[in-house]
């Protein structure tokens, strides 16, 4: 992850910032008058604008610093969803029974973290690869498991050593915070500071990335 930063966009300003998920869908309409419909991205996209929680001048310049130090486009960062960053409800505590990762089999050693969307038509995991330290939590049959000493993990993907895997019909469950990897869609910030006294918001485009 050279071209990746582990620091978080501010707090302050994602938090009033807008955005949420992207999908690409091909739509072709028929003589019939009936569609066809392809869905193009296996996996939703993360798009945010920043600029809409810059509140005064301390808070932009927070964000060009943080723009700058990213060299705009080129290194990713973490950035905090302010409505989808646990894997329960924005209202609740995460627990470790928040996720079903998948059911043991004796052999097999890693799960990837996701959070599901939806459980009745067409349920959606998404992967997530940037889960908050400190606040994993991880059951295996209703067991506990630490992270280092029962399992490592990387990209939100956990592997657990010989002595604890899964074993058969075993549900490995977890909760967890989590951040979006993102890079700035632009090389360029319009700065303005008569325009963000008198409220105009600047532009600060972000969107997700895979690592």
């Amino acid at each position: 992850m050279d071209e990746f930063h582990d620091v978080r966009f501010p707090l302050a300003v994602s938090f009033g910032a807008t955005g949420g998920p992207e999908r690409r869908t091909e739509i072709v309409t028929l003589g019939s008058g009936q569609e066809e419909r392809n869905q193009r991205w296996a996996m939703s996209r993360r798009r945010y604008d920043a600029g809409t929680g810059v509140r005064n001048s301390d808070d932009l310049a927070v964000v060009v610093d943080f723009f700058e130090e990213r060299r705009g486009r080129l290194y990713g960062f973490r950035y905090r969803d302010p409505l989808d960053h646990k894997s329960c409800a924005p209202s609740d505590q995460p627990s470790a029974q928040d996720q079903l990762l998948g059911v043991g089999d004796g052999s097999r050693v890693a799960f990837q973290l996701i959070k599901q969307y939806g459980d009745e038509f067409a349920p959606y995991d998404r992967p997530i690869v940037l889960p908050v330290a400190g606040t994993l939590l991880v059951e295996v049959g209703g067991v506990t498991r630490v992270e280092g000493g029962d399992f490592t993990l990387e990209k939100g993907l956990i592997t657990f050593r010989p002595e604890v895997v899964p074993q058969e019909g075993q549900a490995v469950t977890a909760g967890y915070q989590f951040d979006v990897p993102v890079r700035f869609e632009t090389d360029r910030l319009e700065i303005n500071l008569s325009r963000v006294a008198s409220g105009s918001i600047p532009s600060i485009p972000v969107v997700e990335i895979t690592l």
